[in-house]
């Protein structure tokens, strides 16, 4: 039986006696269970399927020519992309090859040539996220941006980020429409840093795509429907990618400062899992098994709804929450925090640290 966040349970910042042989003995069933090991025949059957969906795309983009049907060809590029952006981050954790040299080759040919996407700003972003989930200091995917993530970070937002705040969770999905060119851009800027390995073969790559993209797109069509391809495509390619990672952590307690938990109840609860069938695990990318992939990153896909029971029950009996919802209820708690951050900028005058649910403190 699931635990809801909600209910009150050990905190993030106070774990345990002997917590650290926790997750040791959960690693151990883990892998006494097999789920550790490599799966080329699952892994060769799904890159070939994405690679023929990535050039059938293409030629009916092609066959299609000069016509709004196009329109749907970027709807289903849109999908595409956000398959193979799925692909190299498993590719990344070393789900599919075991040494680095192929890992690196396969995710930057599929991140920065197939898909515009910068493998290594995106490794090094995803790898500290992994580190330290929804930490405020730590963990970049809740550094306040145009979004804020806690109220503190709201109090203290200036700019865009003042004005946007007040609505944010209205504003969520829309935002996610700019989420595509937000991959792009960062992943360029992200060239200046000189901690991004092959800078040299990142640039190359990612210029390379932007140059066979746009050609492509003038080459078929004329420039008024160039412009509504690419924001279709770009747009609803950013709106998916958000739609996959946003149940995962947001809405689930937030850390800060000194707050470092053990490994396993810092992954744990920090993460969210989302119910459902084949056809979540397809959409999603496997990643609605939240819990279980950041307790295991190398773990092959298809293997983490066969530790979920492991996890789940392990959880249980050390008396660790593990939170798993539905979809739409996903969203829901994710946009009803968002919503409750905001409130200093409502309300200016109020503070509401007080009303903070058991699980966003």
């Amino acid at each position: 039986m699931t635990t809801s966040a909600l209910v009150p349970g050990p905190s993030p910042r106070s774990p345990r006696r002997g917590a650290d042989g926790d997750y040791a003995r959960l690693l151990r069933r883990i892998s006494d269970a097999g789920l550790m090991g490599r799966r080329p025949v699952y892994y060769a059957v799904r890159l070939s399927l994405v690679g023929i969906a990535f050039v059938g795309g293409w030629a009916a983009f092609v066959l299609i020519g000069d016509s709004w049907w196009t329109l749907l060809v970027a709807a289903f590029m849109a999908v595409t992309f956000a398959q193979v952006a799925l692909v190299m981050h498993d590719v990344a954790h070393r789900q599919v090859f075991r040494l680095r040299q192929p890992t690196e080759l396969v995710g930057r040919i599929a991140g920065n040539a197939g898909i515009g996407l910068g493998y290594g700003w995106w490794q090094d972003k995803h790898t500290r996220h992994h580190a330290n989930p929804n930490h405020e200091e730590l963990d970049p995917d809740v550094a306040p941006d145009i979004l804020v993530w806690s109220q503190q970070q709201a109090r203290s937002s200036h700019g865009l980020a003042r004005l946007i705040g007040r609505a944010q969770a209205y504003l969520f999905f829309p935002l996610l429409l700019l989420e595509g060119l937000n991959l792009h851009v960062a992943g360029v800027r992200a060239l200046r840093n000189r901690s991004v390995k092959h800078r040299g073969w990142e640039g190359a790559l990612l210029f390379g795509h932007f140059a066979l993209y746009l050609t492509a797109l003038f080459a078929v069509l004329p420039a008024d429907k160039v412009l509504v391809f690419l924001a279709v495509h770009q747009g609803l390619f950013g709106l998916y990618m958000g739609c996959i990672f946003a149940p995962n952590h947001k809405g689930m307690p937030t850390l800060t400062g000194d707050d470092r938990p053990d490994y396993l109840r810092r992954q744990v609860l920090t993460s969210r899992n989302v119910r459902g069938g084949p056809l979540t695990d397809l959409a999603l990318g496997g990643l609605n098994y939240q819990i279980e992939h950041h307790l295991f990153p190398s773990m092959p896909t298809p293997n983490l709804r066969h530790a979920q029971m492991i996890v789940r029950d392990y959880c249980a009996e050390i008396g660790v929450p593990y939170h798993e919802t539905g979809l739409i209820a996903s969203y829901r708690e994710a946009l009803t925090h968002l919503h409750h951050v905001g409130a200093p900028l409502r309300r200016p005058d109020q503070h509401s640290d007080a009303e903070v649910p058991q699980r966003n403190r």
